[in-house]
């Protein structure tokens, strides 16, 4: 037969109008088969994927297909996080409504995926913009609100007074407004609800210890920091004066002697009683200046106060300051600044001429002068200058000064947590109307469940300006309170679009469920998630919110799972240029162009071999061309082949082993590490090999080679290989044949590649046959004429060998 030139986009096209109605992707529920869930987050439609998004579907696409070809049930779903800001401002700026905007980017992205042939199961397609799937947000709150974990409280919020609205973080650049830059943004206090997600803070932190080995370590870490648990002491000073309790948290009650000042931050209640009237401005100028800047820009700036607080252990009077660095949201929003032993309070005080005092000596060491040191000494120590704790060590220290405390009730011990209780309140449109009304009479009442949905009202008006567009709708807002019957106001905020990917994944496994968020029984069968895929900035928002949900829904008797997903990959960017894609650079590569020009196997093959799937990648066209002309050369080989008498058999074996060493490597990547980089590298050299030995093929070797080819490429380049597989006769899609299975001896390597080393250094590599005795090792390697010029004068102590791959001369 004669070979067929590789067009891409006929070959595409064709297949993809064969899979666009078809169910070959179609997951099944309690069947006695192995399941496997696979899940790629799901993306907002913005409007568009580029090749950045490309990279991570292709990523999950390529090992669902995997997994079907060894037998699993898979599970690989895809929906849509419909609701956000983002569609908010498209219709301020192009007079479109957010949910025409947002319904035709996902067609427009749906169309996208199907062109890169990614194996969903599109009946379980989910939109959180759906009242069938808000509705269960609703529900979800209305539980938590029952249970005490939702509930509402005043909190300060980044405002435009320009705009007359609030603005999230997104929204608030170089310090003001998103929509005119020049209007400084404020902070003020306005009533939020919250999910006390705080009361799972101890569980979220000890389930991280079970995500050992299935999360990466850098995530765990975020997420360790994140819910940053402490164990402390309460103390109570005193407000000179009154005897006004203020209370301090601390992990370092051994060095409360050396305390000098203490400090509030600017939202304590009491600032407002200390500060003198002209100082007022000032306290609001560092909450504001806290909303405008990244934490790490902010610069330590205090303000004293004037008045003074009594430390409960020495009774000594200290000043009390007000520090912008200081978080009302950490402990008691007050802080001991021991300036001798702290880095934060060492600068502070440091900058305002507040004395240092060392309290702490190293234990072999002396205890050094007040006034003496060059930085903080923060290392536990033996207590001095601390009346009855002197001379006893820190962790002696904290044991008996916090019974002092709670024997005489001016503190106790305590465990604090820098996580903070989720706040889901947006002043926002484009999102989950909150299921509650607003009763002179009753208070805040929940709607009844059998009300839900409360349906987001689409006939509105978006302007940017005022607090809520809702607040503007009178049929939305008035409404009659479930408990009395009389008029009500209905919330107007929207919930935090976090809820709604909170539990997304649970959906798709009972997505048109009208009686249940999903049957409980269709959770067993699939949860936890196998496999999850997303970006590492998701690690401390997402991924412990959907953690924290999870155990509501267990706690509820929903689930049995305490976790997720058993494992988590976070894969890196596509980049271009050396630098992150993006419009204001003009760097980004459209998934639509990448596949018109190049094809979609093209790009697949590309972002999976240009580098192992957690590191970035940089866009290279001719990188991306050397992929096209690959998968030309097997098209060519398969076509002109795929009906070939043979030749003289005089390679078979040859080709056959490598065959199988081949498919050992591809294997042995998908089942442990994901080098599909490595992979591809296999692949490419065995088609070099199958050109070199083309007329010495026989029929029946070359009949082998050629399906177990097709079938090695069928996850990475799917519909090159269904067109291939087609070209030799065979019927079925690729990814529903079985996957080739290795020949543990054919695949055996002929030769081991065994290291040399010099004092733990790499001086070469020799080939010798595996099982070679040691001696015979050492030998060859003090013969290696890289090795002998390295070891000339030099006296050979002993060698280390591990027999197949090592050599170490340890020498002189």
């Amino acid at each position: 037969m004669p070979e067929k030139p590789y067009d891409h986009n006929q070959i595409e096209l064709k297949w993809l109008a064969r899979w666009q109605n078809a169910d070959f992707f179609k997951a099944e529920d309690l069947t006695s088969r192995p399941k496997y869930y696979l899940l790629e987050m799901l993306p907002y439609p913005s409007g568009t994927l580029h090749v950045g998004h490309i990279r991570n579907y292709t990523i999950g696409d390529t090992l669902a297909r995997y997994k079907w070809m060894r037998g699993f049930n898979v599970l690989h779903p895809m929906g849509w996080d419909a609701f956000g800001l983002p569609a908010e401002n498209a219709a301020i700026a192009n007079r479109r409504h957010p949910r025409e905007w947002t319904l035709a980017n996902i067609a427009y992205m749906k169309q996208q995926h199907r062109r890169y042939g990614f194996s969903y199961d599109w009946h379980r397609e989910v939109s959180t913009c759906e009242p069938e799937y808000y509705r269960w947000n609703q529900w979800f709150f209305l539980k938590m609100l029952e249970r005490g974990l939702a509930y509402r409280a005043k909190a300060l919020v980044n405002w435009c007074s320009k705009c007359g609205t609030v603005l999230a973080n997104e929204q608030v650049v170089n310090g003001g407004c998103w929509r005119h830059e020049d209007t400084p943004v404020e902070q003020r206090e306005l009533e939020q609800w919250f999910l006390r997600i705080t009361a799972y803070a101890d569980e979220l932190l000890n389930g991280i210890d079970k995500l050992e080995g299935g999360w990466p370590e850098r995530v765990l870490t975020m997420q360790r920091n994140w819910i940053g648990r402490s164990e402390g002491t309460d103390v109570d000073f005193r407000l000179a004066g009154t005897g006004e309790p203020i209370r301090v948290f601390t992990t370092r009650v051994d060095t409360i002697f050396g305390a000098t000042c203490m400090i509030l931050a600017p939202e304590h209640p009491l600032v407002a009683r200390l500060v003198r009237e002209e100082d007022r401005a000032k306290v609001k100028r560092m909450i504001d200046d806290r909303a405008r800047r990244d934490p790490g820009d902010l610069v330590k700036e205090g303000l004293p106060t004037g008045h003074y607080a009594l430390n409960p252990y020495s009774g000594e009077q200290i000043p009390i300051w007000v520090g912008n660095f200081v978080l009302m949201g950490y402990g008691s929003g007050a802080i001991m600044a021991v300036p001798a032993h702290d880095d934060r309070d060492f600068e502070f005080c440091s900058r305002y001429g507040i004395p240092i005092r060392p309290v702490i000596r190293p234990v072999e060491g002396e205890l050094a002068a007040e006034g003496a040191l060059e930085s903080a000494f923060v290392d536990d120590g033996v207590c001095e200058r601390s009346g009855e704790f002197s001379g006893l060590p820190s962790a002696e220290a904290r044991r008996r000064m916090t019974a002092k405390a709670e024997k005489e009730g001016f503190g106790k011990g305590s465990v604090t947590y820098r996580i903070r209780d989720w706040g889901i309140s947006r002043q926002r449109y484009w999102g989950t109307p909150i299921p509650v009304v607003h009763c002179p009479g009753c208070g805040v009442v929940p709607v009844a469940e059998n009300e839900l949905p409360v349906l987001l009202p689409l006939d509105i008006q978006i302007t940017g300006t005022a607090r809520s567009p809702l607040e503007h709708v009178p049929e939305f807002v008035h409404a009659r309170c479930p408990k009395c019957g009389g008029g009500a106001r209905r919330e107007t905020d929207t919930m935090d679009t976090f809820i709604d990917s909170s539990w997304y994944f649970y959906r798709y496994c009972d997505a048109h469920n009208d009686k249940a968020p999903f049957d409980s029984a269709k959770i067993a069968y699939w949860f936890p998630i196998d496999q999850y895929i997303g970006g590492v900035e998701h690690a401390i928002l997402h991924l412990i919110y959907s953690r924290f949900f999870t155990r509501v829904m267990r706690d509820l008797g929903l689930i049995a799972n305490d976790e997720p997903a058993t494992r988590l990959f976070t894969q890196g960017m596509v980049i271009k240029d050396g630098v992150k894609m993006s419009k204001s650079k003009n760097n980004v590569v459209s998934a639509d162009e990448a596949a018109e020009r190049y094809g979609s196997d093209t790009a697949r093959l590309f972002v999976l071999f240009a580098a192992p799937p957690e590191k970035d990648v940089d866009w290279q066209d001719a990188g991306v061309e050397g992929m096209i002309r690959f998968l030309g050369r097997v098209y060519r080989f398969v076509t002109r082949n795929a009906a070939a008498r043979g030749g003289s058999g005089a390679a078979d074996a040859r080709i056959l082993r490598k065959l199988h060493q081949t498919i050992r490597k591809v294997t042995e990547d998908f089942d442990s590490r994901w080098h599909f980089n490595t992979s591809l590298a296999a692949v490419m050299e065995f088609v070099n090999h199958l050109y070199a030995a083309e007329a010495e093929l026989s029929s029946s070797a070359m009949q082998e080679v050629l399906e177990k080819l097709v079938l090695l490429l069928g996850p990475f380049a799917p519909y090159v290989a269904e067109e291939m597989w087609e070209e030799l006769g065979r019927t079925g899609p690729v990814f529903k044949q079985s996957w080739p299975e290795f020949d543990p001896e054919l695949a055996r390597e002929e030769l081991a590649e065994v290291v040399v080393q010099i004092n733990g250094k790499l001086r070469g590599r020799i080939h010798l046959p595996f099982g070679t005795p040691k001696e015979e090792l050492e030998r060859a390697a003090l013969a290696d004429e890289k090795v002998q010029p390295l070891l000339a004068g030099k006296q050979v102590i002993r060698a280390i060998t591990v027999p197949d791959r090592l050599v170490n001369f340890v020498v002189k």
